[in-house]
């Protein structure tokens, strides 16, 4: 495979802080982490997916046999309020607890992340949105995925819905950072198929769009073309048989590396779309990005045709007989396919997102202003309409 190297001779900076413990059973050694970062008494926030599966006694568990006592909070929305935080941080201080251990999706890893940040710096969680506003370390936080798509465990931002204006908006810092992540694959066998399409697919979006990002760099490269490699490869095998031990560890190792390149290069418009889905509509983050991603690829195409032609190569094309062009529409259409291989919904009209709320949220995608910066392709409010249209009315 080709690949060229991206911003060669530019400046970066890697930031790489979290412990990462992974392997199946790796939950039985939880209270090994929480105590080597000095914890004592945890308040556990998870998903009220991990209570329905019934996956809450193998994270209490290990707790329990080492008498570490523990707080658990369970209210955390798909799509997390900033109230959601502010409750929680009450609660952990009433129990007196000096580590937060977030379990289950992207939403309890950042509610977690936020009662983390918020117990040692004080003040609501609306007070650092935006990017640099946290002052102090949080208490210790370790990261428990329970599923293979948010990257989470290992990111330095926390996403809420401002309840006063409906808008999104991100915590973005180092001091968000998770000090450890246990990673157990085995936690993930009971995810529902949908839910396992949906996380897949962010995971994908992730690589992808760091790999095209403007701000890529050897490192993101590094672990985006990892991530996508096992992703393209597994994700159907893990949807069309969700017991399948050895394709849920290579999703889970994809979305965390997924989740690195994002963490090194960030994302594009893919994610600054799919805000205003989540904000005005309550669509789950990763359904939303995974339905935009086809689209917003297609029109990207353009700005990186030689990374979009590497791309296509990852997915298995041989594109030694294409040009550029040929191979990033190849790419484009194999996102496409596996998207329909995973039950992907095809459009927004799906989603039931009227039609004349597109040009409300093009304007709203435009002030996600980091995700736009590194988009590949610089977009204006038309164009970003346009894309809502094409999403609104299917693939040709």
């Amino acid at each position: 495979m080709k690949k060229d190297i991206a911003m060669q001779g530019k400046t970066f900076t890697v930031t790489q802080p979290t412990r990462i413990h992974f392997g199946v059973d790796s939950i039985n050694d939880l209270a090994t982490q929480v105590r080597d970062l000095g914890g004592t008494t945890v308040f556990l926030v998870v998903d009220p997916g991990v209570v329905a599966a019934g996956l809450l006694p193998r994270i209490t568990a290990p707790l329990e046999a080492a008498s570490v006592p523990y707080t658990i909070y369970d209210k955390v929305d798909p799509e997390p309020g900033l109230k959601l935080a502010d409750n929680g941080v009450k609660l952990a201080k009433k129990a007196k607890c000096d580590c937060v251990v977030g379990v289950g999706g992207g939403s309890a890893m950042d509610v977690a992340k936020a009662v983390a940040i918020l117990l040692t710096n004080g003040g609501k969680a609306v007070d650092y949105i935006g990017l640099g506003k946290i002052g102090k370390p949080g208490v210790p936080k370790i990261m428990v995925p329970t599923t293979a798509g948010t990257g989470a465990e290992v990111t330095f931002t926390a996403v809420f819905i401002n309840e006063k204006t409906s808008s999104k908006a991100g915590m973005n810092g180092d001091p968000l950072y998770p000090d450890a992540a246990v990673l157990d694959p085995a936690l993930t066998l009971s995810i529902p198929s949908h839910i396992t399409a949906a996380t897949g697919i962010d995971a994908l979006t992730h690589a992808l769009e760091a790999y095209v990002s403007t701000q890529a760099h050897p490192i993101s490269d590094m672990y985006a073309l990892e991530a996508i490699d096992l992703i393209a490869a597994n994700l159907g095998k893990a949807y069309a048989n969700g017991d399948n031990l050895e394709a849920r560890s290579a999703m889970m190792m994809g979305s965390l590396l997924a989740g690195k390149a994002l963490a090194t290069a960030g994302v594009g418009l893919v994610h600054a779309m799919a805000y205003p889905l989540g904000g005005m509509h309550q669509i789950p983050h990763g359904l939303a990005n995974a339905v935009l991603l086809p689209y917003v690829m297609a029109y990207n195409l353009i700005g990186a045709p030689e990374r979009f032609a590497t791309l296509a190569e990852m997915f298995g094309v041989d594109t030694s007989a294409m040009s550029l062009r040929e191979a990033g529409e190849a790419a484009v259409e194999a996102v496409y396919r596996l998207n329909d291989d995973v039950g992907i919904p095809k459009t927004l009209a799906d989603l039931q997102i009227p039609r004349e709320d597109i040009p409300e949220m093009a304007r709203i995608a435009l002030t996600v202003t980091r995700p736009v910066a590194n988009n590949p392709r610089k977009p204006i409010l038309e164009e970003v309409m346009s894309i809502y249209e094409d999403a609104m009315h299917g693939w040709e």
